[in-house]
Formats: structure tokens, sequence, C-alpha cells
């Protein structure tokens, strides 16, 4: 099958996913994306299939913006999107008013879950510029994940590259632009640390890992990993210089708010991601740790043991095994949060994009690539003069590198 057909069948799966979204779900925001993505994929099938020539790198582009900008555009008119990020948009508001962006204990009181915000502090930044220029999160959220997950891959990828437009413009990163996008900026600085931590920067690695940190828990598994990578690599000394960098950014984005309102900081954070707050998260996929916590309390602990096997798995893996270059790291961090994923006793399908897009960036890694052979070094130039060495007794001699004696001045 030739490359174009081969593009044209992807843009066709990704439209029949596009329809099937539209015609099964109750959201208003996913309804409006599936109708627009169908839309823009349909086209690029045709366009691909009926103009060859045309540089599959641009029609890719052109998806991109059809699929993801085009209907995120639409919903920020109309103001529909996921309740997160109406979410983010409070907290944002909340930050500025009240120095915290969280609800206390006595104000969440017989509250809907929408009043919650189970997000670390730093993600209420995404909300501030909502405040101050009515500026949608989700605009925020899916620049950091493009510049994020560009720098991460250098120089394995060169921008703006055609699979790269395929992945902003597939389902599984258009689909979240649209309608959420909060998982974005996590995954995207995710692989960042990663790839800084796999070119021997550890002290970039664990900066970019802690900013992710401070924003979703889900961050937490690409710090640890990035740590082990870092000290893989480099030794003790670069695991001091990825910590001496990470651990600024943790206190100022996560210790030092969880220390100001502690009570607001544990029952939005803490409680309710875990259920055991006055409301239940809305995160109900059947996947198996939500199916067995749907049991009772006794399927809710065995969900919970599950979870912390896995975790406890994943971890001894890392001290066992260290990774040792990014697609090693990547792979081993995209099992940890598939397992999670899995057994969470409140899970979505949402949170299966980390594992898939970390996967792609480990596969789109080169680590292995044979290293340039040294070039030797080159011949002066022809008309450099240099002084050779003449025999015992005699004057030297100015000489032309291959060619006649000039007589010494």
């Amino acid at each position: 099958m030739t490359a174009p057909r081969k593009q044209a069948l992807l843009y066709t799966v990704f439209a029949a996913f596009a329809v099937a979204t539209a015609l099964v779900t109750h959201l208003t925001p996913h309804r409006v994306w599936g109708g627009t993505a169908a839309a823009a994929y349909a086209l690029g099938a045709a366009l691909t299939l009926a103009a060859p020539s045309l540089p599959r790198t641009y029609l890719a582009r052109g998806v991109a913006a059809g699929s993801a900008l085009l209907p995120l555009a639409v919903l920020t008119a109309a103001g529909s999107a996921q309740e997160e990020v109406s979410v983010v948009h409070r907290a944002g508001a909340r930050l500025l008013a009240y120095g915290t962006p969280y609800l206390s204990p006595d104000q969440l009181t017989d509250q809907p879950y929408t009043a919650y915000n189970p997000y670390l502090p730093g993600m209420a930044l995404f909300g501030v510029p909502r405040e101050l220029l009515h500026v949608d999160a989700r605009a925020l959220f899916a620049l950091t994940f493009a510049a994020a997950f560009a720098l991460s891959l250098r120089p394995h990828l060169r921008l703006p590259s055609r699979r790269f437009a395929l992945l902003l413009g597939s389902p599984l990163v258009a689909l979240p632009v649209a309608v959420g996008g909060d998982d974005l900026p996590v995954i995207g600085l995710s692989c960042l640390g990663l790839g800084l931590a796999a070119r021997d920067r550890a002290g970039r690695a664990g900066l970019a890992l802690a900013v992710a940190a401070t924003l979703k828990a889900t961050a937490w598994p690409a710090l640890a990993v990035g740590l082990v990578l870092s000290a893989a690599r480099g030794g003790r000394r670069a695991a001091s210089r990825f910590g001496a960098h990470a651990a600024p950014v943790l206190a100022a984005g996560v210790l030092l708010p969880a220390l100001r309102d502690p009570g607001g900081f544990t029952a939005n954070t803490v409680r309710y991601p875990l259920g055991l707050a006055g409301a239940a998260s809305s995160a109900d996929a059947p996947l198996p740790g939500t199916l067995l916590a749907g049991l009772g309390p006794a399927g809710h602990a065995a969900a919970a043991a599950l979870l912390l096997s896995a975790a406890l798995a994943v971890g001894g893996s890392l001290l066992l095994r260290p990774p040792r270059d990014g697609r090693a790291a990547g792979l081993r961090l995209a099992l940890g949060l598939f397992a999670a994923s899995a057994l969470m006793p409140a899970s979505r399908f949402g949170y299966l994009v980390y594992p898939a897009v970390l996967v792609l960036w480990a596969l789109w890694r080169n680590d292995h690539a044979p290293q340039q052979p040294p070039q030797p070094p080159q011949p002066p130039h022809a008309d450099r003069h240099e002084r050779l060495p003449a025999a015992p007794g005699r004057d030297r001699d100015l000489r032309v590198r291959d060619g006649a004696p000039v007589p010494a001045g």
C-alpha cells in the first residue's frame, strides 16, 4: 500500500471514530467535536487520494487545524466545555481573590462534585488568564502540550513534521484539545522531562517534571522515573542536580499552598479522588478498578490493593532494572500509568491518553542510532605556507606544502 493510501486509510479510521462519538455521546462538547472533526477527516482522506502530489505534511497540518482548532474555536465561542475546564477557571478566580484555589471543607458541605477541585495548586495558573484576559484554559493546555512535546523529541524529530501533525490531528489529542485537555500539559511536560534526562540534562529534567507534578498527581510517577533515569545515566551527581532543581518548584507549587490551606487542600486533592468526600467522583468508566469499587467497601479495598500492588511492582522494576535511555523510560512510565488508569477506583477512559502518547513518544525516539564517525582533519589550505625544519647546518627554507621550495629571505 502506498504512503498516500495509508494516510487516507488513517483519516478514514479517524472519521469513523468521530462519527461514532457524535452518535453515542450525551455530552454536547463531544458531539460538536465529533461532527466537526468527522468532516475534517473525511476531507483529508478525499484530498489524499484525489491529489497524491499534494504535500502530505501540509495536508496533515490542515487536518489538525480542522479536527482540533476549529472545534475548539466553536466550543469556546459557545462557552461549551467539559466540567474540568470550568473547575480550572474557578480555581484561577479563587486563587486571585483568596490566595487559594480550593473551597474549605465547610464550604463543600452538601455541594455537588463540581464544587471540588481535585487538581494540584499549579493547575489553577491556567485559569488565571481567563479571569484577566478572557483566554480559555484549553488554548493554554494545547499550546503547552505542543511546545513541550516538540522540545522533548529534539533532535529525534524535525519540526514541524508530518507525524507530529498527525498526532495533533488524531482523536487521541484533537478531542481533548477541543473539549477539555487538562491532561495534555502534564503529558507534554512529562515527555519533556524524560527527554532532557535522556540527554543528560538532569537539572532541567527535574525542573520540567516538577512543574508537571504541581499540576496533577498523575505526573508524580513521571517524576520518579525521571529521577531514576538521571541517576542511571549520571550517578549521584546527576540525581542531586535533578533534586536540587525539582525541590524548590515542588515546595512553591505544592507544599506551601498545602500549608496555607491544609483543610481545603486535603478535602479537594486527597479525600475527593479517593472517594472519601461528601460527593462521589464523576469518573466512572467501566474499567477494572471502577467495577471493583462499585461492589461496595470490600471491592473498593480490593481495587486499592491492586493499585498499590501495581505501583510497588513498577517501582521495584525501576530499582532492579533502571531505564538507561529515553525510550526505556517512556515505555516503563507508560506501563505504570496504564496499570494505574485501569485499577484506580475512580477512573475514566481519558486517562488512557497518558500511556498512548508515551508509547508513541518512546517509539519515535532513536536513542540507539549509531553516531556519525569523526571527520578526518582537513588538510591546510593550498596556499598556506609553513616553515619546515632544514638539515643540520643549513638555513631553513620557506616552502609551500606539496610545492617547490621558496628561498628564505
